[in-house]
């Protein structure tokens, strides 16, 4: 058998391994491997070598999650089929590889192909070289992050002897410089709480925070506790910077609680926000039946209406206020927006369809907050939840 000479593959498999040590800091999902592996090697019949066994080792660089290069060395001491005596060779390639899984997947099976050079020495001939083409593929078994076996088969064609040789070879995986797939978690805000977790990011450095890196507020109105001068506001009132209640007319009393949103500045006004002294004169009990979590009224309680359009109508300096009440079944919160909302329904039934000034129709929603009895009986119960016209005149 007739060897060529040697091509300077040995420099640039030597340079390949060197650089590949000296990979830069991994990004996400990029890995290196080193691969130690034990293999049997297969010769084509027409050379005069017999089957044998061979070892080596790669360093593997995974610079994407299905993408990959390696750089292999392997050896191996072959005997002569036809004469007595044997041959070293030492092989060294460069391969790549396209994985069909992830790396954090268990199995990760593979397809490889690359090019190398391969050193044959003989006694008494010397050493000859020849370039050798592969391809061919194995599966990768991940143990854990670091671990994991390797078994791979190559078919290697050589350029200079026409001839095809295979590999088989099994081996283990050791994983360093391994890039996580997932971003370390960070705490811009210094709060204790993820910034992937942080509803609040950008609570001052100190503050006291809930699970949601969110300063408390206990009276839920969207000023911290650390900043509320009034830290017991009713549920969905309109708030200021300091967490008081607004008062658009500066009137000292509240939007919530104003019946006269837009008296004059400087005006003396009562506990409503209205100027002048109120007096009630009359209450209407109005049996208006809503259904269940529903605001909506129809004609069918007209009747009833007309008789607080007409005294207002008879009682030219009155105002009416329409209240709407319910029982302590469910949450407060729940029940102040419905009896809130019934009243309002009511206000504008006899504004809209009796044609009542809407300047003295006013609507509040009082809750379970005045029953006017037993809330613990169903007769009790009926009995609270009810609207009522409450006509008041100024003296």
């Amino acid at each position: 058998m007739t060897f060529p000479q040697p091509l300077s593959w040995r420099p640039l498999g030597i340079a390949v391994l060197a650089a590949s040590v000296a990979a830069p800091a991994l990004a996400d999902e990029q890995h290196i491997y080193l691969n130690p592996f034990i293999g049997y090697q297969y010769f084509d019949d027409n050379r005069d070598l017999s089957e044998s066994d061979t070892y080596g080792g790669g360093i593997e660089y995974r610079f994407l999650p299905r993408w990959a290069i390696e750089a292999v060395y392997s050896r191996g001491d072959a005997d002569r089929k036809y004469i007595s005596g044997s041959s070293d060779f030492d092989d060294y390639r460069l391969d790549g590889l396209y994985y069909f899984g992830d790396p954090d997947e268990t199995w990760n099976p593979y397809l490889a192909t690359g090019a190398g050079h391969t050193e044959f020495e003989s006694v008494g001939s010397g050493i000859a070289g020849e370039t050798r083409l592969n391809l061919g593929g194995g599966i990768r078994y991940n143990i854990s992050e670091l671990i994991s076996l390797r078994g791979d088969v190559r078919e290697f064609y050589s350029l200079d002897e026409e001839s095809f040789d295979t590999l088989a070879s099994v081996g283990m995986s050791f994983a360093f410089g391994v890039g996580s797939s997932e971003p370390e978690p960070v705490d811009t805000d210094n709060d204790g709480v993820t910034d992937d977790r942080d509803q609040c990011p950008g609570t001052p450095s100190g503050v006291g925070v809930d699970a949601n890196g969110c300063e408390p507020d206990g009276d839920n109105d969207g000023v911290p506790n650390r900043l509320d001068e009034c830290p017991n506001t009713p549920a969905g009132a309109s708030v200021n910077s300091r967490g008081c209640e607004l008062d658009s007319d500066n009137d000292g009393v509240v939007d919530s609680r104003d019946q006269c949103p837009n008296t004059t500045a400087g005006a003396d006004v009562d506990e409503t926000g209205c100027q002048g002294v109120m007096e009630e004169v009359e209450t209407f009990t109005l049996e208006v039946m809503f259904p269940t979590n529903s605001a909506t009224i129809d004609d069918r309680y007209d009747d009833q209406l007309r008789r607080v359009a007409d005294f207002l109508e008879e009682h030219p300096d009155t105002v009416v206020e329409v209240g709407g009440h319910t029982d302590n079944t469910g949450a407060a919160s729940y029940n102040q927006t419905l009896s809130q909302r019934r009243a309002e329904a009511v206000a504008d039934r006899l504004v809209e369809t009796l044609g009542v000034d809407a300047d003295r129709v006013s609507a509040r929603g009082y809750g379970e907050a005045e029953p006017i009895a037993d809330n613990s009986t169903a007769q009790g119960r009926r009995e609270n939840r009810r609207v009522e016209a409450s006509v008041q005149m100024a003296r």
